[in-house]
């Protein structure tokens, strides 16, 4: 141990030792009395209504109740059917079904029970069959084929007899290997007429986003994304196999990441037009397009991104969306006209901070709102859409607002760190109970920073809020950042600014965050510093104490990727391309190649079952660190995959480990 806890120290010592710290982390993980009660409403075909699980509270069982959108009111029963919440593999007559057997697609005569195969998986290859979509008339079917067979397998062990254990492969498709090949067909439900679409296919391979019958047509809409991302084109595919390129676009780094949010389109007005989310003009915007592929309008003019797409309210005239032009830490709802006057319209009333979610009506004209902040619990109303009326609160969450205050002692705060060179950042900062702004307080800083995620977002039970809260309570001020890179809606040159190599950027930033809090606060401890991520954050946790040693103390990598060109080929390529095209960007990405810099307590965490950032791309590391004679804890939890949560109490003991690190090596308290 770095210190021996005196005063204050010891006092945190003790609330980590007497279990009331383990008992607050069971209420989180075991018992989740911090996550809101699941709630599900089911909208009615008309509107009008719509139907929800509830307990009753003379027999306690789970009854469907009945409510009228317009009033709130419960009625006895529904007038009409409710709207499936899953894609049907039942035909649009409602005679046929998909299913799979033995991996094969089958259709099934729902009369006659009499099933006709569709597929024949060839011997002696791996593949698979996806996505059966049933055409409008209801006489033909798509699907897609994928074929693992080249893909290369990688050996882990199955925890059968502890002796003689088990051997078992996964598929697993490294930075610069073979991919699986892909291939769209269409079928008749007879078995007969089997199509292969005539898709080009480069050598390197490529990728599938959305393929769907298209608009009100018996057309196939096939949306093709390049091995790197950096390629997007949509084809519209006759019945007869000639296809037609109807959009395209292209960019130096990518067009679609992981997250997705720019694929797919929206057809409206009868497939004749559709909506596509792109961000050629360096925002995330909206643009209409008509079925031959001219663009027609940019519906959502301005610099600010869209951050999700909603809906479309066709007889409204109105495209809705989420966005939030002035804080990229918060989420509401706007929209603008389909008409393509570009006229921006806020619906989310403004005086709620934070974010929001809408599960609309089919009709558009109410909706399931549900709202929370970073501090407040979500609540769920019964909105009118046109001027944002509660008809009804849905579910108020009271037992959890309550357990929210007893743990929430003071706001949290909210910063933005300015870093120069027109970068401003954004941070929240969680405060100990007994905090005394006279006094200097250690940090601990919780990192992701890659373009999968943002930790700083203004929303209940995000950046592990909850978690964070225990720590922070045992006398440090817990910190997240969020650098240039993360999926923030601050433009498409901030988002792509890491483009190349994920790592330096973000430590830059990090480290240059951490400082201007210190300069700023005089109660912020730089002289006590610790920081932990898990994945990319753990990444990135080791890239902070490797190479910036003086600035960080104590580090905690949960399953981190300190190998990148060992890592996965459909995440890491997005942002990297191969180590063969970027080898300098992949020599500065990896945190192995800075080891010598460690000097201060470090904590690698990992699961022997991971197959994502699998265990041989840390073991490098851990042998690079022994070569180097550095210092250094090491924890592998037995057959634990990327979430470190199969096996009873698992949960909670990884989270009692990292503060139980974190106090015997980064002194708590105020000084």
């Amino acid at each position: 141990m770095a210190n021996a806890p005196t005063g204050v120290a010891q006092q945190k010592f003790d609330a980590w030792s007497d279990g009331a710290t383990e008992n607050r982390l069971k209420s989180i993980y075991e018992s989740a009395e911090y996550s809101p009660r699941r709630f599900s409403p089911e909208w009615w075909s008309n509107s009008e209504g719509y139907s929800v699980d509830e307990r009753d509270a003379q027999s306690r069982k789970v009854v469907k109740a009945h409510y009228r959108a317009q009033t709130g009111a419960r009625v006895d029963s529904p007038p009409v059917r409710k709207v499936s919440r899953a894609r049907s593999r039942i035909s649009p007559d409602g005679s046929h079904q998909i299913e799979y057997i033995e991996g094969n697609l089958f259709v099934k005569n729902r009369a006659t029970e009499q099933q006709i195969q569709l597929t024949n998986r060839q011997s002696g290859r791996d593949i698979g069959f996806r996505e059966p979509r049933w055409s409008l008339d209801g006489k033909l079917i798509s699907f897609i084929e994928s074929d693992q067979t080249d893909v290369r397998k990688r050996s882990m062990l199955i925890p059968s007899d502890p002796s003689y254990p088990g051997v078992r492969e996964q598929r697993f498709a490294r930075v610069g290997e073979d991919i699986g090949s892909l291939r769209v067909g269409i079928v008749d439900r007879s078995g007969q007429n089997l199509q292969w679409l005539p898709i080009e296919t480069p050598e390197e391979g490529y990728y599938l986003g959305m393929v769907e019958w298209a608009g009100s047509t018996n057309e196939l809409l096939i949306e093709r994304l390049s091995r790197a991302r950096d390629k997007r084109e949509f084809f519209l595919a006759s019945t007869d196999g000639k296809m037609k390129r109807v959009f395209v676009e292209s960019d130096p780094a990518w067009v679609v990441a992981s997250q997705a949010r720019n694929s797919g389109l929206e057809w409206i007005r009868d497939g004749k037009e559709f909506i596509v989310i792109s961000e050629k003009d360096g925002w995330r915007h909206a643009y209409l397009y008509n079925r031959e592929g001219k663009e027609i309008a940019l519906l959502t003019p301005g610099e600010y991104d869209i951050i999700e797409r909603s809906t479309v309210d066709e007889s409204g005239g109105w495209y809705y969306f989420y966005a939030s032009p002035k804080n990229g830490t918060e989420r509401y709802l706007y929209r603008v006209p389909l008409d393509g006057t570009g006229t921006l319209e806020r619906m989310t009333p403004k005086d709620q901070p934070g974010t929001h979610t809408y599960k609309f009506s089919p009709n558009r004209k109410y909706a399931f709102h549900t709202y929370s902040s970073f501090d407040k619990p979500p609540i769920v109303e019964l909105v009118d859409i046109s001027n944002h009326r509660t008809i009804k609160t849905l579910e108020k969450h009271s037992q959890l607002h309550k357990r929210a205050a007893s743990v929430i002692s003071r706001p949290t705060d909210f910063i933005q760190l300015d870093i120069g060179n027109d970068i401003t950042m954004d941070a929240w900062m969680i405060k100990p109970r007994q905090f005394d702004e006279a006094k200097k307080y250690p940090v601990f800083i919780y990192v992701y920073g890659e373009p999968h995620a943002q930790t700083v977002l203004n929303e209940w039970g995000a950046g592990q809020s909850h978690f964070l809260r225990v720590v922070a309570d045992l006398g440090y001020l817990v910190v997240s950042i969020d650098n240039r890179g993360t999926p923030a809606p601050k433009g498409a040159a901030w988002r792509r600014s890491v483009f190349g190599s994920l790592g330096p950027i973000s430590t830059e930033d990090q480290v240059k965050g951490l400082r201007e809090l210190g300069r700023s606060r005089s109660y912020v401890d730089l002289s006590r510093v610790g920081i932990w991520g898990w994945s990319g954050g753990g990444s990135n946790t080791l890239n902070a104490l490797f190479r910036n040693p003086k600035d960080y103390h104590v580090g905690i990598a949960v399953v981190p990727k300190p190998q990148p060109h060992l890592y996965n080929a459909w995440f890491q390529e997005i942002y990297m391309g191969t180590r063969e095209s970027n080898r300098a960007g992949y020599q500065q990405s990896a945190p192995i190649n800075f080891a010598e810099g460690l000097q201060g307590k470090l904590l690698i965490v990992t699961g022997s079952g991971e197959t994502n950032t699998h265990i041989q791309i840390i073991e490098g590391l851990i042998d690079r660190l022994i070569l180097l004679g550095k210092k250094f804890d090491y924890m592998v939890y037995p057959n634990r995959n990327h979430g470190l949560r199969e096996g009873a109490g698992t949960l909670v003991h990884v989270r009692m480990l990292i503060i139980r690190y974190l106090l015997e090596n980064l002194t708590p308290g105020p000084r």
